[in-house]
């Protein structure tokens, strides 16, 4: 549900942590959540420093390392987290390693690229996501969670490279739509999978704990991430 800037918060997302927490399926989603991006993050500072090795130029390297290292902190915010909530970090984050980790080997770039794409795609889809959950969220989890989705560089990075890449080449641009079209249907297929798998994320998307998003809502929220992609799609200068 979009919700005003100026609104006044309400329900759950109106609580402190230690307020909200006390109902145990709401702390259980909460810790899934946090496990969740706690492993994505982690696993976008390996991509990056994977990707970095692609890079074209000194310069291009040492800005992926750059973004990288701010992934990487982001990551010990929230392992960190979880620790002070009383929550093992590696229990948290294991139920969510085999979906991404099959995410990114079901869509390994070829080249730098598809991996400047891919990154600014697949990432933004998961930040978009995330972001509507954390409207939801106890004002405590919620400020953590908006400031490990703020942005390390990477998005206006791409979109510079790959204009300048299909200015030089029109024809890359074509290839680079259609990839960025499947990362799409793999990134929302791996985000279903795992809230299907995990109750009590689940049962916060459509309703249960507390002032969750009913059906309808979930299916409007998809709506607002699909039409963020297609915008992205034209900043890059492809066709979604």
């Amino acid at each position: 549900m979009e919700t005003p800037d100026n609104a006044t918060p309400t329900g759950i997302a109106a609580k402190d942590w230690a307020t909200a927490s006390a109902e145990p399926q709401y702390r259980a989603a909460v810790i899934d959540l946090l496990g969740a991006l706690a492993y994505g993050e982690l696993a976008a500072f390996e991509r990056l420093a994977e990707d970095a090795k692609l890079a074209p130029t000194l310069a291009d390297k040492a800005e992926l390392a750059k973004m990288a290292s701010a992934e990487f902190h982001h990551f010990e915010r929230l392992r960190d987290r979880l620790a002070a909530v009383d929550a093992e970090p590696t229990a948290a984050m294991e139920p969510f390693a085999k979906a991404l980790d099959d995410f990114h080997r079901l869509t390994a770039p070829s080249d730098w690229l598809e991996g400047l794409v891919k990154a600014y795609v697949g990432d933004s889809i998961a930040s978009d996501f995330y972001r509507e959950v954390a409207a939801r969220l106890d004002s405590d989890t919620r400020g953590l969670v908006l400031s490990v989705l703020d942005d390390t560089g990477h998005g206006n990075f791409a979109v510079e490279k790959v204009r300048a890449a299909i200015d030089a080449d029109p024809r890359v641009g074509g290839r680079l739509a259609l990839w960025a079209r499947r990362l799409m249907g793999e990134a929302l297929s791996q985000a279903q999978r795992v809230v299907a798998e995990r109750d009590a994320l689940s049962t916060m998307l459509v309703g249960g704990v507390a002032d969750g998003f009913d059906l309808a809502e979930v299916g409007r929220m998809f709506s607002r991430i699909t039409e963020a992609h297609t915008k992205r799609m034209a900043a890059l200068g492809l066709a979604a």
